[in-house]
């Protein structure tokens, strides 16, 4: 696996290179990274970021978020693009804890998925077309971004238990998001006792149930989206390589020192 690079402003960013596919393929490092909140980044993360080329940054926040806590700096010179993949709002610090939390999250995302279509749609479309390396993030970079990158995952041909690898990888930056969640709350406990946690049990869920009603993810982003079997084409050939070595199961985030 590639050697981290350490952020001191960002707790949940990572490569999703390195996964392999059931064809015996992998996914390409240096070219599609998750994150939480760029709007973070400051000092001499600016330029630790700037170093790996990223050119477009998909911000899955509502506009409310960004001009609450600001986008990505100006000074990255990225392509920009706002796409607002949810649209029901719920605070997940006051989940009920008697609740079962990863059926209630799952039920949240499929709000997402059912409700998101035009801006899933589209992010799909520009990481597959977009010629440069490029980042998508939400808040956290746990739910909506976790939920980008399963579908993602899922059309280059990565099988469910990876990407539920990939997803549980939040579960080592979970203390440090209740940490920031507790500066902006005023030192105040959450609610709901598993904030912040990301169980692989929670992404298969959602998985199995669009799979269900779909017949695949392929099936969902295909029907449901929308999305061309010429562009889903073009996001595993600018996605996939037969030359990288495979992950190695490292769970180590570029994460604060």
């Amino acid at each position: 696996m590639t050697a981290p690079l350490e952020f001191s402003t960002l707790c949940n960013f990572r490569d999703l290179g390195g996964w392999r596919t059931d064809d015996g393929r992998a996914v390409a490092r240096g070219r599609l990274y998750r994150s939480d909140s760029l709007a973070k980044l400051a000092g001499d993360d600016l330029a630790r970021f700037a170093a790996l080329g990223v050119r477009t940054v998909i911000d899955l926040r509502y506009p409310w978020e960004i001009a609450d806590r600001g986008r990505a700096p100006e000074s990255l010179d990225v392509t920009w693009h706002n796409l607002s993949i949810e649209h029901r709002t719920y605070v997940q610090a006051d989940i009920d804890p008697d609740v079962d939390p990863w059926r209630y999250l799952a039920d949240r995302y499929a709000e997402v998925a059912e409700d998101g279509v035009v801006e899933l749609r589209r992010a799909v479309e520009v990481i597959a077309h977009d010629a440069h390396p490029l980042v998508f993030h939400c808040a956290s970079g746990k739910d909506r971004t976790g939920l980008l990158a399963a579908l993602v995952l899922a059309l280059l041909g990565v099988g469910t238990d990876q990407i539920a690898a990939d997803f549980a990888r939040t579960e080592h930056a979970t203390g440090r998001l209740v940490a920031e969640w507790r500066d902006r709350n005023g030192g105040a406990t959450p609610r709901w006792p598993a904030y912040g946690r990301a169980p692989e049990a929670l992404i298969r869920l959602v998985l199995a149930e669009l799979t269900a009603a779909h017949g695949s993810v392929h099936g969902y982003v295909t029907g449901r989206l929308g999305v061309a079997e010429e562009t889903i084409a073009a996001l595993r050939a600018r996605l996939l390589t037969d030359d990288e070595k495979p992950h190695d199961g490292d769970t180590t985030l570029w994460q604060a020192r």
